[in-house]
């Protein structure tokens, strides 16, 4: 038997009272409950108060080193930023999230986080994701989406970040984007595929279409000129390529379009993978517009015919939802992003977000709600004169259906 000295004890005795202190405080954290937000309702979908997932929620294990002899003093020794920006899918009986961890280094990497609620109990696997590298290796990967295809795999479908090449001297900025293609049976084991291929330079927040289309696997995709800006590109995208293990769209149409003093001015992408209902393809994006106070990202809803699914048949005016409170305040402040969505067969949906770069929050809502949503609201006419018009239609309805009462 190994013999305690009277230094080891003392280590022993000096680490031991702050890690108990802090795994009970993460067990309070994981066993909270979230009730719905009551100061919230818009009839559309229902706001959870407390965020699901946050840098709080992330094992002691993976940020401390837990032997007292090589770390007497209880330190952080690899500390992380945030929890944000999941993929998700019910996968075994469970809501599992595909996180984007983002260390105090700034690099980001996948871990998947799981519940047997949908709004609460989140608690991460006992280890990151680890994902295979291409031959052009990842400096930053992140905002993975999951598409369980028909093909019998589950994808996830990121974004890959590499130093520009063509980056002049001394600049440490300049990056180049592009889609990141890996792909799982058992969400455990990761096989790498190559990037995917497009004409565009760069290429963030790409999604893949969960059904063949005319016997090709199905892109939305965000062409732009630069790493920030989207120059003569942005929009949401449509491509289609042939093969998955070494995808090339050749071909590639803007199906939505950036707009001028919209909430999509600057860039809009696709979120999650769609939702296929009897009426269309439903889709929760995000759009960007400049303020004052920088870029702002808000969250909007589209619907895409069912048998031309590249096609929009529904754009109802103005954001879906944008951040509210405590949402607002973060790493990247004014910002509500989604590339993670889980539709019930039962019909109930529940959008998992992110705000401000920060944490993970959760709204719930259900498909018939999110058609009556898309079909009846009405389209932005991009004029205040005709906002104003559109507004006194309503109130004079209203006042019309209370004066027949």
């Amino acid at each position: 038997m190994r013999k305690t000295t009277p230094k080891r004890s003392a280590r022993a005795a000096q680490i031991r009272p702050r890690l108990k202190t802090l795994l009970q405080q993460q067990e309070r954290l994981l066993h909270r409950d979230n009730p719905v937000d009551p100061s919230w309702s818009n009839g559309v979908f229902a706001r959870y108060r407390y965020p699901v997932l946050t840098a709080a929620h992330v094992p002691l294990a993976w940020r401390y080193d837990l032997n007292p002899a090589t770390n007497p003093r209880a330190l952080e020794r690899l500390g992380v930023n945030a929890v944000f920006n999941p993929g998700a899918i019910e996968w075994g009986g469970k809501f599992c999230l595909v996180c984007r961890v983002e260390g105090t280094d700034r690099k980001s990497f996948f871990a998947i986080a799981e519940s047997q609620s949908p709004t609460q109990g989140f608690r991460f696997r006992a280890e990151p994701l680890v994902l295979p590298e291409t031959g052009n290796p990842d400096v930053n990967v992140y905002d993975m989406r999951l598409t369980a295809h028909e093909d019998g795999h589950l994808y996830g479908i990121f974004c890959t970040e590499r130093k520009d090449p063509a980056a002049p001297p001394g600049d440490e900025s300049s990056a180049v984007a592009q889609c990141g293609i890996v792909r799982t049976r058992d969400l455990h084991a990761w096989e790498r595929l190559p990037d995917l291929q497009t004409a565009s330079p760069q290429q963030r927040n790409c999604v893949l279409h969960p059904k063949f289309v005319n016997g090709q696997y199905a892109f939305y995709t965000r062409p732009q000129d630069g790493f920030i800006s989207t120059g003569s590109g942005g929009g949401i995208g449509w491509g289609l390529a042939s093969d998955i293990e070494h995808a090339v769209i050749k071909d590639e149409i803007v199906i939505d379009p950036k707009r001028y003093h919209t909430i999509n001015e600057v860039k809009n992408g696709a979120g999650a993978p769609p939702i296929r209902t009897d009426r269309g393809w439903l889709h929760v994006a995000h759009g960007v517009r400049n303020t004052a106070a920088g870029l702002r990202y808000v969250l909007y809803v589209l619907l895409c015919d069912l048998d031309e699914p590249w096609r929009v048949t529904h754009r109802p005016g103005g954001y879906f939802l944008a951040p509210q409170g405590e949402e607002r305040i973060g790493d990247v402040s004014n910002v509500v992003f989604c590339n993670g969505l889980i539709a019930r067969q039962n019909g109930d949906v529940f959008i998992y977000y992110a705000s401000s770069d920060t944490r993970i929050h959760v709204a719930a809502t259900s498909v018939e709600a999110l058609l009556d949503y898309a079909t009846h609201t009405p389209a932005d006419p991009l004029r205040s004169a005709a906002c104003v018009q559109q507004r006194l239609a309503l109130i004079r309805a209203n006042a019309a259906y209370l004066a027949g009462r």
